[in-house]
């Protein structure tokens, strides 16, 4: 295990020329599981520490009410105009924003007014990065290209991305954008971790064979792979206590238990080594983190420098070994 100072701290997103931190600030936790006051100070100090991107979505904060999240964030955007400047936006549209009929989905009429609805609780005139946020099967996608491009057009949206989208969606997504001469995706946003892979069948080899930048979400799976045993067994744990960590935990606990027993040996934190493993994954562009506090920001920018060698990479292979031993999926099924 070695550290590498030269190691890039950002990347294109996607094919397209704009540089993006690897991290991004996800917000999902803000508006419930980080007061308000925090979370502007979480998104101060990922600007000052080089993080110049921000992921929302229009339902977060639902805890609160749909859309808090987007309001926090423009506010604390109105506070300088030099944020603006430095901060790529990236938001999300796709998901139910009440019981009225047509208030989710990716309808044209609902990512027309979707949009013009967070731009609003943003308090900005354009989105950088304006993503589908899910699936819609209802939707054609000449129909949400129509929106798109409607956006891109009247310049209050640059870039399109996706998120938990499969590989035959990116595909489908990116031949009707190139019918129609769009650009098309630029990035796609996917559940990716040690313990969680599925990922790397079809959907990393789709979105390189697209030009899409993955930026993996949940890299930690909700603190399961943070130390998880050891803040239990202290009383400590939050996060890592509750949601998607717990529900996995009884299937893998003994995985986990070698795990870390692993990073002990090696001598690294747990949630850094999980996040420098995704880091170093090929496809992967970066990953969208959530920390709750400055000091779990500050272990996640540590985990840009920890470089995982051939043997310990190997090592978590056996401990969480890759589905389809490590290959694509195959590309004909041969009976």
């Amino acid at each position: 295990m070695s550290t590498d100072r030269e190691q890039a701290a950002h990347t294109r997103l996607g094919r397209s020329a704009t540089l993006v931190s690897r991290l991004w600030l996800g917000t999902v936790n803000f508006s419930g599981r980080v007061e308000d006051g925090d979370a502007m100070q979480l998104m101060e100090a990922a600007v000052d520490r080089g993080i110049n991107c921000i992921d929302t979505a229009d339902i977060y904060g639902w805890r609160i009410h749909k859309g808090h999240t987007e309001e926090l964030v423009g506010r604390w955007l109105a506070k300088s105009a030099a944020r603006r400047e430095d901060v790529l936006l990236a938001t999300k549209v796709g998901g139910d924003m009440s019981e009225r009929l047509n208030d989710g989905g990716l309808s044209a009429r609902h990512i027309v007014t979707a949009c013009e609805q967070s731009l609003r609780r943003l308090g900005v005139d354009h989105i950088d990065l304006y993503q589908m946020h899910r699936v819609d099967h209802a939707a054609p996608w000449d129909e949400i290209w129509q929106a798109m491009d409607r956006l891109v057009a009247s310049g209050k949206v640059t870039y399109v991305g996706s998120s938990n989208f499969a590989g035959w969606n990116v595909a489908a997504a990116q031949d009707a954008a190139r019918r129609r001469q769009s650009l098309g995706l630029v990035s796609e946003q996917c559940l990716y971790n040690l313990a969680v892979r599925h990922a790397e069948l079809e959907l990393l080899p789709a979105a390189q064979a697209y030009g899409l930048g993955v930026f993996a979400w949940s890299p930690l799976h909700g603190g399961l792979l943070s130390g998880v045993l050891r803040k239990l067994a202290a009383g400590v744990a939050v996060k890592s206590a509750q949601g998607r960590a717990q529900l996995l935990l009884p299937e893998l606990r003994a995985t986990i238990e070698a795990y870390e027993g692993f990073c002990g040996r090696i001598g690294a934190d747990p949630a850094e080594v999980g996040l420098a493993w995704v880091l170093s994954r090929p496809g992967i562009s970066g990953a969208v983190i959530g920390p709750r506090t400055v000091d779990q920001l500050d272990s996640a920018l540590r985990s840009l420098d920890l470089v995982l060698g051939e043997a310990e990479l190997a090592e978590l292979d056996a401990i969480f070994p890759p589905l389809g031993k490590g290959g694509r999926a195959p590309d004909a099924w041969i009976s």
